[in-house]
């Protein structure tokens, strides 16, 4: 299991022809739907393979003044920014990249909306439901700062705004489920979406996924624009790169207190922080009869990437790929324990691995004061 001549591990390695796959389904969604699509950079910002998405997508959406930068200057396209607060001192900024500014609030609109005249603005439309299975990620958990649901304060935007962003799904691969949620929408904002000239229905919509209805996706996606007269947006961050990449490790040490444990040379503390947030396992391998719990080389007790087996007893050495590793982990990734950082290294079509980024002790050093 040792591959000698790449990288030193840690590194995330990032498969273009899986990439192209997913791409080659963005294009066909594109095509039947009429939709816009947008890569959600809090998801994924690796712009060493922006040249290869930037053909199959429209742009890009962000969170953050940083983002929305980055989208503009390594994406290009179309280039939507979205902060839950924008600051004083960043608007102008913001501005100035954008192609499209929504707002998370009235207050925001009615603060900013002047100095944002040059180009489209919108608010986010919070439906007050979901698809999301954790409250933390709930958009329309009780309380939810995410966006204006009151139809009345919608209403009395109609001057200053052209469209909606309304984010309402969270790795949701129940087209049935989707479709029934839009049929809501419909039933309970129609009149007010009728009156705009877009609508973003966000990210979360797994439709890359394996065995996805993806025709049946564009078609609702058409008559939805064709209903109301708008033109669609959708912002996939985990659908773009699903499947593409690899988290490669190293196991540095085995021990048995009870359980075969390997310790490798990452940590999911530092690397794969969404999978700890969340309490989930990472994708490792499962065949075999030689079962291990795959651990972190950091002090936090709980730094545990979860169980794996093998058709072979593991060696010091050994190198194991985590899957399916993209997805909020690179824009997560920190300096815990200050453990080495993955390097970012891509595999091309040919085969090759190209090391695209490093990341030495000056940078942890220079993370800090």
């Amino acid at each position: 299991m040792t591959h000698p001549t790449d990288p030193q591990t840690p590194f995330y390695l990032i498969d273009r022809s899986r990439l192209q796959a997913n791409m080659d389904k963005m294009a066909r969604l594109r095509e039947r739907s009429g939709a816009k699509t947008l890569l959600a950079l809090k998801c994924f910002a690796t712009w060493g393979v922006f040249d290869q998405m930037s053909r199959f997508m429209d742009g890009t959406t962000s969170s953050s003044l940083n983002e929305l930068r980055l989208g503009r200057e390594k994406f290009g396209g179309e280039t939507h920014a979205y902060s839950v607060a924008w600051a004083d001192h960043e608007i102008d900024e913001a501005v100035s990249y954008a192609d499209k500014i929504i707002f998370n609030s009235l207050g925001q609109l009615d603060r900013f909306a002047d100095r944002a005249q040059g180009i489209a603005r919108g608010l986010r439309l919070n439906p007050r439901f979901s698809t999301s299975g954790f409250d933390l990620a709930d958009p329309a958990r009780k309380f939810s700062r995410l966006g204006e649901w009151d139809m009345a304060r919608l209403e009395s935007a109609l001057d200053r705004i052209s469209g909606v962003m309304i984010h309402y799904n969270c790795e949701n691969d129940d087209f049935g489920l989707f479709s029934t949620q839009l049929d809501r929408i419909e039933a309970e904002f129609g009149d007010f979406l009728g009156k705009l000239d877009w609508v973003s229905l966000g990210g979360g919509i797994h439709f890359t996924g394996q065995g996805y209805p993806l025709d049946a996706l564009a078609d609702r996606l058409r008559a939805f624009a064709d209903r109301f007269g708008v033109q669609v947006y959708l912002e996939p961050g985990e659908a773009a790169i699903t499947g593409t990449t690899t988290l490669e490790v190293t196991v540095l040490d085995l021990l048995d207190n009870g359980k075969r444990i390997a310790v490798v040379d990452s940590s999911i503390e530092a690397h794969m922080l969404d999978l700890l947030i969340y309490r989930e396992n990472a994708t490792l391998p499962q065949e075999g009869a030689h079962d291990y719990q795959i651990a972190g080389k950091s002090c936090l007790a709980g730094d545990i990437f979860g169980e794996a087996r093998f058709p072979a007893p593991l060696q010091v050495g050994d190198r194991i790929s985590v899957q399916d590793a993209g997805g909020y982990t690179m824009v997560k990734k920190n300096w815990f324990n200050g453990v080495a950082m993955p390097a970012i290294c891509i595999r091309e079509t040919d085969g090759t691995i190209t090391p695209v980024r490093s990341f030495s002790y000056e940078d942890y050093r220079d993370s800090l004061s």
